[in-house]
């Protein structure tokens, strides 16, 4: 009967050693799976707001009016989405308005977002990630430009 005493007694203490190792290791499993949600989530919304520029860049009357119109699309989708960037580029390659009509022609908006992970205060992960995605768009073939 002291030999069952003495084997309970020696392992006393180990449950508050498992928490102090599992509990941590626990908590930074978790946050690395919101970053990489919080990411993942941030390259959709670029992605979308770069179609969005494209998009609404291509069906503009004019190149200055397709660059506006470009980057408030951009703009707009990515507040709509919820994004927090600590800084936003669009760039709106309007060249193709300068094809003469009935030439194939496109706008290319390249969205460039640095996303604020600052937040999660995660060892060895930065405070931010740049997020960058490109999409293009037809101009109508035969519309006046």
């Amino acid at each position: 009967m002291n030999q069952h005493r003495r084997h309970n007694n020696s392992e006393r203490g180990s449950a508050t050693i498992e928490a102090v190792i599992g509990v941590p290791a626990f908590l930074l499993f978790v946050l690395l799976i919101i970053a990489a949600g919080r990411i993942a989530l941030a390259r959709q919304a670029v992605e979308a707001s770069a179609a969005e520029a494209a998009r609404s860049a291509s069906i503009s009357r004019t190149q200055d009016q397709a660059e506006a119109d470009g980057a408030s699309g951009a703009a707009t989708s990515l507040r709509n989405q919820g994004v927090r960037c600590a800084s936003q580029r669009v760039d709106i390659d309007t060249s193709g308005f300068a094809a003469p009509v009935g030439t194939p022609a496109k706008v290319t908006a390249t969205v460039t977002c640095i996303a604020d992970l600052s937040d999660l205060s995660i060892p060895g992960l930065p405070g931010s990630r740049t997020i960058t995605a490109t999409m293009s768009s037809p101009i109508d073939t035969y519309r006046e430009r």
